[in-house]
């Protein structure tokens, strides 16, 4: 986006901002709630930038001020206008790369909780417990922010961690921060099968999807075949004894979803179908970035399973993430759920590809 551009949708969404102002100083629109609903909610989608913008142009006043100063006689006069002018430029350069994320469309699943599945792949046994590791690095992650998690399915290995495992992170936020780690997972380190100290490359999948609501993906009763079957997890005196577990499929795409945590069927089967409708959303979302083309490095909601994002190396306490080349030496750190630095990392990435692509479509 063009400056010009950006200039002109600022005034734009400026003079929006007013025109509600004056709206809801009317009388007649106060007794109706409604639309005074829909105009706060519109004031505030528009408050933070307009305010910003405001700033912008108070900051390019005092600095064309400042600029007028330096012609001045007096020579402290001249020296104090050549410092504003200094601090009032950089000043004004940060205020407008703020506006430039500001007006990066909002993902619109950004708010939503999420479903994610991690899965042990090439490795065997040391894959399955790579992925037991990935889960408690993001449950670690998650109890940091505040976040609950709810397992939805399981399936433990017997050497350890998961050859799958699906759950939910509900918080504030929880797809703007995790949307990026979908993909491959590559671990360097001596397994603890490994008898002679000879370093493996592993891999565990993951995949994050926003949570989807019933509107959000229509599903008919009669595309879905729905299995019961007796649960193998826990569940106290009805493990094997009840059909509490659930599987779903759903026919038109082949998807398969699963859930044995609970000890009644029908709450089963209502995360079962939160899981569903969040596999179809995360299919659909797939294909239309598919047909958007290669234009941004972070795409996502495509679950590239076979896509290796990020690298674990043991031995160099050494995270690397593959798509912006960004490196941290706080390996052990990370597995703890310290990774406020690579998400911030590739967040800051995301909009600079975005910015970028705005203005060459400027």
């Amino acid at each position: 986006m063009t400056t010009d551009k950006m200039i002109e949708r600022l005034d734009v969404m400026e003079k929006r901002q007013n025109e509600i102002d004056e709206l809801l100083a009317d009388e007649n629109v106060g007794s109706d709630i409604a639309k005074l609903t829909s105009l706060n909610k519109e004031r505030a989608q528009l408050e933070e930038a307009v305010s910003e913008y405001q700033k912008y142009k108070k900051t390019l006043a005092d600095l064309n001020d400042a600029i007028i100063m330096q012609h001045d006689e007096d020579p402290e006069i001249v020296a104090f206008a050549k410092e504003t002018i200094h601090e009032l430029t950089i000043q004004s350069e940060e205020i407008y790369q703020g506006l430039k994320k500001m007006l990066i469309p909002k993902d619109p699943n950004d708010e939503k909780n999420v479903i994610c599945e991690i899965r042990g792949a090439a490795g065997g046994d040391e894959a399955n417990i790579f992925a037991g590791d990935l889960f408690r690095m993001y449950v670690r992650y998650a109890e940091k922010k505040g976040w609950k998690i709810q397992i939805v399915d399981e399936s433990p290995s017997e050497m350890g961690g998961f050859s799958n495992i699906s759950f939910m992170i509900k918080g504030e936020g929880v797809y703007s921060r995790l949307k990026f780690e979908s993909g491959a997972h590559r671990v360097q380190r001596v397994p603890k099968t490994e008898a002679s100290g000879r370093i493996h490359t592993s891999t565990a999948t993951v995949l994050v999807m926003p949570e989807a609501e019933a509107v959000d993906v229509e599903i008919n009763p009669a595309d879905l075949q729905i299995d019961t079957y007796r649960s193998s997890g826990a569940g106290g005196q009805n493990v094997n004894k009840t059909e509490s577990a659930v599987r779903i499929t759903h026919l038109p795409t082949g998807i398969v979803v699963a859930c044995q945590v609970e000890r009644s069927q029908i709450q089963n089967r209502e995360i079962a179908m939160n899981l569903l409708r969040a596999r179809i959303l995360a299919a659909k979302e797939a294909e239309q970035n598919e047909k958007i083309g290669n234009e941004r490095r972070l795409k996502v909601g495509t679950g590239e399973r076979s896509e290796k994002i990020r690298t674990y190396n043991y031995p160099q306490n050494r995270v690397t993430d593959h798509r912006i080349g960004f490196t941290i030496q706080k390996l052990d750190r990370v597995m703890e759920g310290e990774l406020e630095e690579i998400l911030e990392a590739l967040i800051n990435a995301d909009q600079q590809d975005k910015i970028a692509l705005q203005e060459k479509e400027a």
